[in-house]
């Protein structure tokens, strides 16, 4: 290696270790700032199951300092949530010299709307599918059980289905994404909507509690976003995959 490749890996390395030592003092900053209110911040995420819960019951915490690392686990991540602006715009800032000026201009986009989707289906799931599913867990539960659900279980259920249906708004730009490199054609993706629906059923499945409910939430969501990445991909257009392109080449020259 070079003398002058090795002083720009240096300086690389440099900069990426500022921009995470900013992105993580932000985090910690808006975290240190919540940690007064961390009991609230963690009432504020069991509302959902509260309101589902027999009047007068309450969560437990069985183990010893559960009822203090459990809400700091919860504010820890409103306040990465809540300084994910701060952290995309350096991971931004340290990729975006390398790039070409028209990948930029996808990339701001793609950012924020991934950025967009992702909070949007945590908020789908925290006002809409937490209040169906504790709702049918509750009239579904025999008369002789009094539920009261521990709060670290509580805190990885809710952890979960936040990922799952994070990811799950993240459809779009996947399919965006897949017909705009040319890797799956928007034609050869319409032929595979079968296999979609019915994947999206099996995903439900595997990542939701075993109940009908939550897996259509889930499953529909997945599918409808599905469409609508056909229906942007159909606009923003793209390079033909390598098989539509060899079978363009063979009616040409036939």
């Amino acid at each position: 290696m070079s003398e002058g490749v090795q002083e720009t890996f240096i300086a690389h390395l440099v900069e990426l270790r500022d921009r995470l030592i900013r992105a993580v003092g932000a985090v910690i900053l808006v975290f240190v700032c919540l940690m007064p209110w961390a009991g609230d911040v963690y009432d504020l995420l069991a509302q959902p199951m509260m309101h589902a819960l027999p009047e007068g019951t309450n969560m437990i915490a069985t183990g010893v300092v559960t009822p203090f690392f459990v809400p700091v686990k919860v504010t820890l991540m409103v306040a990465f949530v809540l300084a994910l602006p701060v952290v995309l715009y350096q991971a931004w800032a340290f990729i975006a010299p390398g790039l070409y000026a028209h990948e930029k201009r996808m990339a701001v986009p793609l950012v924020a709307g991934s950025t967009f989707l992702f909070l949007l289906g945590m908020a789908f799931c925290y006002f809409f599918v937490f209040n169906m599913v504790f709702k049918f867990i509750g009239e579904f539960a025999p008369k002789s059980i009094t539920p009261a659900p521990d709060i670290e279980q509580y805190l990885s259920f809710v952890m979960t289905m936040f990922l799952a249906f994070g990811l799950t708004f993240e459809v779009p730009i996947a399919v965006i994404l897949l017909s705009k490199f040319g890797v799956v054609s928007r034609e050869k993706l319409k032929e595979a909507r079968p296999y979609v629906i019915v994947g999206a059923f099996v995903i439900a499945a595997v990542v939701t509690p075993p109940d009908v409910i939550s897996q259509f939430m889930l499953a529909v969501p997945m599918w409808i976003l599905f469409e609508v990445g056909l229906l942007i991909a159909k606009y923003v257009g793209g390079r033909e995959s390598d098989d539509d392109e060899e079978a363009r080449s063979d009616v040409t020259t036939t």
